[in-house]
């Protein structure tokens, strides 16, 4: 594979794979946040200054029986314009494949950007279709993947399509190399003291990436609703707070692990317990271990925040996936908002941190701490499949 920054893009059609899966307003199918479009403008930027041309190629929702309206990437034209500064000629083919996309791809001029249509409106795409991919390939000289939200799908686009192209027309994008950069960095080259705080609903759902950090992190601080459960196989009263019955044995296997590797692990003391889950709740507080008949817990306390937030500022290293609560309520966002304060402190003090997932990104960039910490993980399952240990298709076509 070839490095980005150093190639030259000049009379070359880059054929970019983006993470454009941006959510819509239903009404009006305008852009509600744009995250993902933003994450891909340097590379884009790049290459037309070289004097290339673009081909961008993403999906957008989950269209089941082939095209719809509104999974259609049309709706996106305008406001890509707009990102790449209103006088970029933004071009925009009905199909992926077929006869218009081809044309309009063969006539690009350099400094023009065309943009396909949603490349799930083809089966052939998820399946990872090796004849659809090499259609697509067809498209344009150079392979850039830069969606790094998609690198853990086998599909047509971001995993089997890197054949198509020698080694020295393939790489990955600007956004591709930061994420994996900084995934690396976390992962493969911490420096001690190691942090990963682990919040969000289930236990399930982040068991992998727990057993992966108990060989490397130093500290774990696990949040959300998933540290009830933890709080039940440690023999706690957690009332009505959501508990997984089925992982309490795994819970305490977590926990046993960790004692035996030296990992300590935070859960928090205390909880901002509510008499239902709704925004105008009655609320209190209570030990999480001792939470009443009839209550839950919704957030971490204000102990919890305190010893959480100790932990954090003497941290050198810092990943953070999942909040601490329900933090879209206000009532129960202290705690989210806490973490995030103290992710940015610790940062502005030399640690290096890494927020990924959905929610955890959401809060950072709601509180106004997304340029006060290291970096912000565009893709979530991604992030989590590669501190899960897994190797990520996206990556390993583009490097094989």
């Amino acid at each position: 594979m070839s490095k980005f920054s150093n190639y030259n893009f000049n009379g070359q059609k880059a054929l970019i794979r983006v993470d454009f899966n941006v959510p819509l307003d239903k009404q009006t199918q305008a852009i509600t946040d744009d995250t993902r479009m933003r994450a891909a403008i340097s590379t884009i930027k790049k290459i037309l200054a070289d004097g290339g041309s673009v081909i961008l190629m993403s999906h957008l929702g989950r269209p089941k029986e082939g095209p719809e309206e509104k999974s259609s990437l049309k709706h996106l034209i305008s406001h890509l314009a707009e990102l790449l500064g209103g006088n970029t000629p933004v071009l925009f083919a009905n199909d992926c494949i077929g006869e218009q996309a081809y044309l309009t791809a063969g006539m690009l001029r350099a400094g023009e950007v065309l943009l396909l249509e949603n490349l799930r409106f083809y089966k052939e795409e998820e399946k990872g279709d090796a004849a659809f991919a090499e259609k697509l390939s067809k498209l344009g000289d150079v392979y850039v993947n830069d969606a790094f939200g998609t690198a853990h799908r086998a599909h047509a686009s971001t995993a089997v399509i890197a054949q198509f192209f020698p080694a020295e027309k393939k790489m990955f994008g600007l956004l591709m190399e930061g994420e994996v950069a900084a995934a690396e960095k976390v992962l493969l080259q911490a420096e001690k003291p190691f942090t990963a705080i682990i919040g969000g609903a289930k236990v399930s759902d982040k068991i992998l990436i727990l057993e992966n950090l108990l060989e490397r992190a130093t500290d774990i601080i696990i949040g959300g609703g998933m540290a009830y459960t933890f709080m039940k196989a440690m023999g706690g009263q957690i009332g009505n707070s959501l508990c997984e019955e089925d992982r309490l044995e795994t819970a305490k296997t977590i926990l046993e692990k960790a004692a035996e590797k030296g990992v300590a692990i935070h859960l928090p003391s205390d909880s901002v317990i509510a008499d239902k889950f709704a925004a105008d709740a009655n609320t209190s507080t209570a030990p999480s271990n001792h939470v009443p008949d009839g209550w839950m817990g919704l957030d971490i306390g204000a102990n919890a925040c305190e010893q959480f937030r100790n932990v954090l500022l003497h941290s050198k290293t810092i990943l953070w996936n999942g909040p601490m609560g329900v933090f879209e309520m206000e009532k129960f966002q202290h705690g989210t908002k806490t973490i995030a304060q103290a992710a940015a402190e610790a940062t502005s003090k030399g640690a290096f941190s890494l927020v990924g997932g959905g929610d955890s990104v959401a809060a950072v960039n709601d509180f106004g701490y997304a340029d006060k910490v290291s970096y912000i993980s565009t893709g979530g399952g991604a992030m989590l499949e590669f501190f899960e240990g897994k190797t990520l298709p996206g990556i390993a076509a583009v490097k094989a």
